[in-house]
């Protein structure tokens, strides 16, 4: 019996991890069949095409390499869907040339789905009688022994104020700071008894099997449940913590210092997959929670001005409308093919690592993890919101 409930949940991720990418596409596919151009192909995953369906002089597929998907619309993108399909469709006619601000509405349209899908469950989660909202504040409930924090002068009921200078006011926005600091020592402000003390500074200690990095010290006990990305019943609070934590990755990838701890902290698809899994069995709503923190980052990711994303058909077409002429045919048919090989890479290593990562916690617990379990029921309680 477990087996079939293991695998019903298994089944279920992949249809809502699937779900975020046909909303996408379609909003693609809408958008470009409401302005009248031409789509041959709507496709769930990238590469050779393992099934298809025609209906209506449109080819339904679902391809090799489920990482995303596309709608093959020649008019608005003939080179970049190439690189995206593979090949070339064998039944692709001759290119007609669309205005850029169509092209422009035709990109935009799959982030902004992918925005509409989020509202929605942000609104159906806000509603749901059973549905767990809250954050643990930045309140240290424990320390392990030798660790970090200890060794720092840490104690419990001390409240962590600011991480390398940046506030925080709750324990997921510590851990963030903490893991973008890569190991090196970062400035801690504490807050003691109502007073603020002189900063110290930790140098976190990286946990050798899941790799993040950590001050070995645990949050007040987790009364009510709920998971980081639930933090209040409103859905515009809800919406914002999905947006801040996106752009708070960004940011950290575009900041020298910061770069190379973020990007060493950046998950792929098994990551994705792992935490749907791991939300859908806590609870529906937390696995809804994270489909629409999944489907702000869809949205948010595909804007960037990179080829082969929307962002970067928008910048091609915000080229063609200010300087009123196209870039040539090849500058976007081999960027497109070399962000697509970069893209594939940097998804295939992320694959590696979260694999890697999935089995050796899955196989040896951490230390750590042990001693904060053993430890945890002497913390205070949580008075969240």
């Amino acid at each position: 019996m477990d087996i079939i409930v293991t695998a019903v949940y298994i089944a279920a991720c992949v249809l809502l991890f699937a779900l975020a990418i046909i909303v996408h596409e379609f909003g693609h596919f809408i958008v470009a069949l409401k302005l009248g151009l031409r789509v041959e192909a709507f496709s769930v995953g990238f590469g050779p095409v393992l099934w298809k369906y025609k209906r209506n002089g449109v080819e339904y597929r679902l391809s090799a390499i489920p990482l995303g998907g596309y709608v093959s619309i020649p008019d608005v993108d003939p080179e970049g869907t190439k690189a995206l399909e593979g090949g070339g469709s064998a039944e692709a006619g001759p290119v007609v040339r669309i205005a850029p601000w169509k092209e422009i509405a035709v990109a935009v349209a799959g982030p902004a789905m992918n925005i509409v899908f989020a509202v929605v469950l942000a609104v159906a989660i806000s509603i749901a009688p059973g549905a767990r909202f809250g954050q643990l504040p930045s309140i240290i409930g424990g320390t392990i022994p030798g660790g970090p924090a200890e060794l720092a002068g840490i104690k419990v009921g001390d409240r962590i104020a600011a991480v390398g200078g940046r506030e925080v006011s709750t324990w997921t926005e510590m851990q963030t700071e903490v893991q973008i600091s890569g190991g090196k020592a970062v400035e801690f402000s504490i807050v003691r008894d109502g007073v603020e003390l002189p900063p110290v500074k930790i140098v976190p200690a990286r946990d050798e099997i899941s790799g993040v990095y950590l001050i070995k010290a645990y949050s007040m006990t987790n009364s009510v449940g709920a998971v980081a990305w639930m933090p209040a019943r409103s859905p515009l609070k809800q919406l914002a913590w999905d947006a801040g934590s996106i752009f708070r990755v960004l940011e950290g990838l575009l900041t020298p210092r910061e770069a190379k701890a973020t990007a060493g902290a950046l998950g792929g698809p098994v990551m994705i997959a792992e935490n749907i899994y791991k939300s859908m069995r806590r609870s529906p709503w937390d696995g809804l929670g994270f489909l629409r923190f999944v489907n702000v980052n869809l949205a948010v990711l595909n804007l960037l001005p990179i080829p082969v994303l929307d962002g970067g058909l928008i910048m091609f077409s915000l080229f063609a409308l200010v300087f009123r002429r196209r870039l040539p045919d090849c500058v976007v048919k081999y960027s497109s093919l070399l962000f697509m090989v970069v893209l594939m890479g940097l998804m295939g290593l992320l694959i590696v690592k979260d694999s890697w990562r999935s089995w050796k916690m899955h196989t040896r617990e951490p230390a750590v993890e042990k001693a904060a379990e053993a430890d945890s029921e002497n913390g205070a309680k949580d008075t969240r919101d």
